[in-house]
């Protein structure tokens, strides 16, 4: 068990910062006693509710479009186990590790606020799976964002049943096996429980705050990569003057700016070229950049507003009351999700664009003042230098743009029409986390090309926090002075720039 500690599960809200270290840092979670307290009075309705003649949907009904079958008291745990087993009907390839434990966390969580009238068994077993690291084999594939992330979260479940997969460590085993590993017995789901387990946007939640994270490094890594391009590229940095930006009254675009500031100052590049220089201002890609990576910073904590709400949410249905009501609405609907996760895919393809756009400019020997030759090969002609490189960057952003394809507006109806409006808002996570994972190797190109035109600059050096990346570069990919092949310095620079630790653009 971790020593660290343990994160108390309240009826309030999760925070961003809260739920990233329990996935990433495996902080330990338990149940508090308000949210113990909360759970037994909402299950004390539910079941009262299901003990009364009148029918309430997912107490004592069937589900969705067989929802006016009245099921028996003595089936009504049958009923959630059935519930269960048929809709565990995902496919392809399983979720990723943090994603799951995401998935954990956050139905955890919005299962402790009292309104879904389950007992604490059940929050205590997923919470039990969690600080074991015992991970349900989740498929991928099979939600359609509306009524819940059904069936991947069906696929969860099964586990804490003592049925499905899950890993170990590195072994993957019965889910059986896996409650005997950790001593946790099978859970046997009472009234509404099951459907309490499924009913919800935590596969989406899940890999929007994680996506949202990692967009975050993305986009500062960005800012540090134009940096370095300015001086590659013996640009000008006259357009991160602070006046001037604060002037287009976005704090993103101010933010980029300052940033850009801080990376270039005191390089003897730029004074090199102040005098005598006929160029009176950069292309866009240079010259636009605080204002296009800043409106993209300034959108993407819109969206992470988004999923800050969501973690405060109960997205089940029907909805326990606090004075005993059950209402079937549709708070599982993943529609808010579903755009944010729409919008975050645009604010990639920009900041993506934008970097091939530098690195075409770097390469392309238009800029007959830039003082590089053409793709910075040493001998033009007899060698083709980077010029590949920037096709690779041309594919990637072409297939970042066709991923951008909206999922949200694409509705396509389910359970006999009853569910006949859904997000597809796990269609626009994998979107954007495609997206993202190209946009990483489209900036890699840029960082491969400029930090070679840096080294055609010596002895002139940039500013401290373009040098303090440029040998970190260096530190992964050697000096290249002929041709060679670039394809792994690319991949190497990729999976480096994915994998550095999370950080944001300051406030």
């Amino acid at each position: 068990m971790s020593a660290m500690k343990p994160l108390v599960l309240t009826p309030g809200p999760l925070s961003m910062v809260d739920a990233l270290d329990v996935i990433r840092n495996h902080r330990p979670v338990e149940l508090g006693q308000e949210a113990l307290d909360a759970l037994n009075r909402a299950q004390s309705s539910v079941e009262a509710l299901a003990a009364q003649p009148e029918p309430t949907y997912g107490l004592n009904t069937g589900f969705g479009s067989l929802s006016r079958h009245r099921i028996d008291h003595e089936d009504l745990g049958r009923l959630q186990i059935n519930l269960l087993r048929s809709h565990a009907a995902g496919i392809g390839e399983p979720l990723d590790k943090p994603v799951v434990r995401g998935m954990l966390i956050l139905l955890a969580a919005s299962l402790a606020r009292g309104h879904s009238g389950v007992r604490p068994v059940v929050v205590t077993s997923l919470l039990g799976l969690l600080n074991n690291d015992v991970l349900p084999v989740v498929p991928s594939r099979g939600s359609v964002g509306a009524s819940g992330d059904l069936a991947p979260l069906a696929h969860l479940a099964l586990v804490l049943l003592g049925e499905g997969e899950a890993v170990c460590g590195d072994t993957k085993m019965s889910g059986h096996d896996a409650l005997l590993r950790i001593g946790q017995a099978p859970l046997e789901p009472s009234t509404k429980e099951g459907l309490a387990l499924i009913n919800g946007t935590h596969l989406m939640a899940a890999m929007g705050i994680l996506l949202v994270e990692e967009a975050h490094t993305m986009i500062a890594f960005a800012t540090d990569i134009a940096s370095m391009s300015i001086d590659a590229c013996l640009g000008t940095d006259s357009y991160l003057d602070l006046e001037l930006n604060q002037l287009r009254n976005h704090p993103g675009q101010v933010r980029v700016a300052k940033r850009m500031q801080n990376q270039i100052a005191g390089s003897t590049i730029l004074n090199s070229h102040l005098e005598d220089d006929p160029r009176v201002q950069d292309p866009y890609s240079l010259r636009a950049t605080p204002t296009v990576l800043g409106s993209c910073l300034d959108q993407l904590e819109a969206i992470e507003a988004v999923f800050s709400r969501e973690l405060g949410a109960v997205t089940d249905n029907p909805i326990v009351t606090s004075d005993g009501r059950a209402i079937s609405g549709a708070n599982f609907h993943g529609m808010p999700l579903a755009i944010a996760l729409d919008h975050l895919k645009l604010c990639i393809a920009a900041v993506a664009g934008i970097s091939e756009r530098r690195t075409y400019w770097l390469l392309s020997g238009r800029d007959d003042q830039s003082g590089v030759p053409a793709y910075l090969a040493r001998e033009a002609g007899l060698e083709s230098g980077l010029m590949i490189a920037q096709y690779t960057a041309a594919a990637l952003v072409n297939e970042i743009r066709v991923s951008c394809a909206p999922a949200s507006c694409h509705n396509v109806s389910t359970s006999a029409g009853i569910e006949d409006f859904n997000s597809f808002g796990p269609t626009a996570a994998y979107g954007a986390e495609r997206a993202l994972s190209l946009a990483y190797s489209v900036l890699a190109v840029e960082l491969l090309c400029s930090a070679d035109a840096i080294d055609l600059r010596r002895p002139l050096r940039s500013g401290e926090g373009v040098e303090a990346l440029f040998d970190w570069s260096r530190s992964l990919v050697p000096l290249r002075n002929r041709d060679r092949p670039i394809g792994g310095d690319i991949e190497k620079l990729t999976q480096a720039l994915k994998t550095s630790e999370p950080t944001r653009i300051e406030s």
